[in-house]
């Protein structure tokens, strides 16, 4: 049968000592029994006085109101509150920040994301690239082996680089885009990042994410490619070449006028002023 148990401690407060108030329940106690137990527990907690209470135990088997049942329960009290699956996942991730290294095997810590090291093939894909004998990289990364992979170098134009984008998992794309501005003849270098949105996993979102700025700082600082734009894109469709053109070279905005305080109404000069001072009459 449920009961419910006051057990006194030596320690005091200033109501007088304090007690522990075990509220017993077993499982195999009828059903109406257990819920007028629970219905009048703060009744019972109200009347013997709130104050003298210092910690309260529900119990179902014996085991949970011994003294290895009371300890466990002061134990999980001072343990910090579950996560959910995507909270903990991003726990991990955190603590696996790791700063960006040029070589290949290392980590070290930082604040700015995951930077997993580059496989001696994506490095060698990029100074390729850097020196203009290739004009694309495509890079993924491998989750394994915790590193940025090569996925592919095929020769690429414009007009092709919508088919480049996969449209069921995340990549990161370097584009040596070719054209003319202003009469003149450029080679800009685009970095894009491509996410097809919730096709891909929580894991895989989150860690595409936290490696882009150690990628690209690497890509910048250490291997030395200046990129000229950075994009975030869903899917390949919105690669025009419009689009293209407008997010390297965007365009510049008027510079709008100041507001002008408007004139007064025209013809009237308003009531007229006394500029004598009180007092000053003539002597006529």
């Amino acid at each position: 049968m449920p009961s419910y148990l006051l057990y006194r401690l030596d320690t005091t407060n200033n109501q007088g000592y304090e007690w522990i108030f075990l509220a017993w329940s077993p499982d195999h106690s009828p059903v109406r029994q257990k819920m007028l137990y629970a219905a009048t527990r703060a009744t019972l907690k109200k009347e013997f006085g709130g104050g003298h209470i210092k910690e309260e135990i529900f119990g179902t088997v014996k085991d949970d109101l011994s003294l290895n049942g009371y300890n466990r329960y002061l134990t999980s009290r001072s343990a910090p509150l579950p996560l959910t699956a995507a909270e903990e996942e991003l726990r991990q991730i955190k603590l696996n920040e790791v700063q960006t290294d040029f070589h290949v095997d290392t980590k070290q810590q930082t604040l700015q994301g995951v930077a997993f090291p580059m496989q001696r093939e994506a490095i060698q894909a990029l100074e390729q690239f850097r020196d203009k004998r290739i004009n694309y990289v495509q890079l993924e990364i491998d989750f394994p082996n915790e590193s940025i992979k090569l996925s592919s170098t095929t020769p690429t134009e414009l007009k092709d680089l919508p088919k480049r984008i996969p449209k069921d998992s995340a990549r990161y794309h370097f584009f040596l885009y070719k054209h003319t501005h202003e009469g003149d003849y450029l080679e800009s270098t685009v970095f894009i990042y491509s996410m097809p949105g919730y096709k891909c996993s929580i894991r895989e979102r989150m860690l595409y994410s936290s490696c882009k700025n150690p990628l690209l700082d690497t890509v910048e600082k250490n291997l030395h490619i200046e990129v000229a734009k950075k994009l975030e894109i869903d899917n390949g469709d919105e690669l025009t070449s419009d689009y293209m053109y407008e997010e390297v070279h965007p365009k510049q905005h008027a510079h709008k006028q100041a507001f002008a305080k408007p004139k007064g109404p025209t013809g009237k000069r308003g009531g007229r002023r006394i500029t004598r001072p009180p007092g000053d009459v003539d002597d006529d």
